[in-house]
């Protein structure tokens, strides 16, 4: 790895005075501050300004560097030198830093498929795995929240994302039900929507439960709480909807997902007075003037819940949790997901708003694997004896977990992620359809060191279980059919009467 950057520093005053003065610090410097962090057994090693120039009150010079002193760091130390060193005598100091041009020589770990390009970068240069990077006006300010290596990281992860294009994700199968006999094979949407039990939303991808189809998802609701969380000594918490996109960076969301969020602006002002030509049009148009509101609301700066964990987590930001309290169990049944799924819409398993159930854990390695087992126990009695249906386990390495920080669980069996796969036999035979994936159970890392959770003596992991209302409902409906009497004996003592619904002429 090989960097070299052009840079101007710009003081208060003119330092042609100071000229010898500046090459005693430059001499000084690179035989001892430019090389501090290189190993000993390293010879030649750090960085090394080659030559400067001086021009009233501007100070030009050219710093080679390798990877153990990078040059922008190495800029960095060299200001503050020159502050210390001229600020007494000369009285003057570094106004602004100025890259006038940077260029980074790197090995890639796999050759580029296509080019690629980054924000802050002018130029990169592939060939075979040497990379080139050229950038220039780079801040002082950008220079030290470490902007240079977060773009080299992100060469390497851009490559790396083309070597998955098109590749399905890791799918292992860990158990398997027997195969069950199916009550029909017609879609429970398309008949729900035909009887009246669901109406689609006002907006794209959101739908209207009618008591018929509410008793079903508040019935499964139920069963999820009395039957799965309870008995393990989950408590209930409530968030709200709206999450900051600091906590959506903190867990990997914002850089995942942000072509699926749905972001929140709010208004620039709540006076009346500057809202009066906006409601003016709206009363004469009765309609809303699109380009009028984009004036008087703010740039988002928080999206809409896409799950509940990541608020879960970041409750417990810099906390020290009790040994006694280990392992917190909790879970948030209040706030709808939003996902802007586009074109991906399908039925009311596939929308654009759901209701989800999200069970949070947090505890010693040891706590979660022995949590992980018990609620394996408990979602096989519900799925079994409960709700009756062919279903499926498999252990799955999602690409998007692995770049959100996953990659430490590849190394441990007992953690990672396992989704929950239901049949649909409206979809085709089991051996060639397309199965669903109704929900999840993961244990990781990443979020206790994010949030930096700590506890009075062990390291703690954290992990989350997603349910899915309407998808527990697809994966029940689609099996079971419409038809409450034909239902598991066991699903409808917890669902008692069907609603009468009502009749629409």
């Amino acid at each position: 790895m090989r960097f070299e950057l052009k840079t101007t520093l710009r003081f208060s005053d003119d330092i042609e005075d100071a000229e010898s003065d500046v090459k005693g610090i430059v001499s000084s410097a690179n035989e001892d501050l430019l090389k501090r962090g290189v190993p000993e057994d390293v010879d030649d090693g750090g960085a090394r300004v080659k030559d400067f120039s001086i021009q009233k009150d501007e100070l030009t010079f050219k710093i080679v560097s390798d990877r153990y002193v990078r040059a922008h760091d190495a800029v960095l130390r060299l200001k503050k030198t020159l502050n210390q060193e001229l600020g007494p005598e000369y009285h003057v100091g570094v106004r602004e830093v100025k890259i006038d041009n940077y260029t980074i020589r790197f090995e890639l770990e796999k050759e580029a498929k296509e080019d690629i390009s980054l924000p802050y970068v002018d130029d990169i240069k592939l060939d075979g795995k040497i990379c080139e990077l050229n950038i220039s006006g780079l801040t002082e300010e950008q220079l030290s929240k470490n902007y240079v290596d977060r773009i080299i990281n992100r060469v390497e992860e851009k490559i790396e994302a083309q070597y998955y294009e098109g590749k399905e994700e890791m799918w292992e199968l860990q158990w398997k039900s027997e195969e069950k006999k199916m009550v029909w094979e017609e879609d429970p949407t398309e008949v729900m929507e035909k009887r009246g039990w669901i109406k689609r939303g006002p907006t794209k991808g959101k739908w209207f439960y009618r008591p018929e189809a509410a008793k079903i998802l508040k019935t499964l609701e139920k069963i999820v709480i009395d039957d799965i969380l309870k008995p393990l000594g989950f408590q209930e918490v409530i968030e709200s909807m709206m999450v900051p996109f600091d906590v959506w960076i903190d867990t990997g969301h914002m850089e995942g997902i942000p072509n699926e969020a749905y972001y929140i602006s709010e208004p620039a002002t709540r006076n009346p007075e500057e809202w009066e030509e906006i409601i003016d049009e709206i009363k004469i148009t009765k309609e809303v003037p699109s380009d009028k509101l984009a004036k008087m609301t703010e740039t988002p700066k928080a999206g809409i819940c896409y799950a509940q964990c990541p608020v879960i987590y970041w409750s417990f930001r810099n906390e020290t949790i009790s040994d006694d309290s280990l392992p917190i169990l909790v879970y948030e049944n209040t706030v709808p997901s939003t996902r802007y799924e586009s074109g991906g819409r399908r039925g009311i398993e596939r929308v654009d708003e759901f209701h989800r159930i999200e069970p949070v854990y947090i505890g010693t390695k040891d706590q979660l694997i022995e949590l992980k087992e018990k609620l394996l126990d408990r979602y096989k009695h519900v799925f079994e004896d409960v709700l009756d249906i062919e279903w499926r386990m498999a252990k799955v390495e999602p690409f998007y977990l692995q770049q959100a920080g996953g990659k430490k669980e590849e190394e441990e069996t007992d953690l990672g992620t396992i989704d929950f796969e239901a049949y649909l036999p409206y979809r085709g035979t089991r051996e060639e359809s397309e199965w669903l994936e109704f929900g999840n159970l993961s244990i990781f890392r990443k979020y206790t060191e994010t949030f930096n959770i700590k506890s009075q003596t062990e390291e703690l992991l954290s992990g989350c279980t997603g349910i899915g209302i309407e998808r527990w409902a697809t994966a029940f409906l689609a099996q079971k059919g419409l038809d409450s009497e034909k239902w598991p004996e066991n699903f409808k003592d917890h669902l008692g009467e069907m609603p009468e619904g009502f009749e629409l002429l």
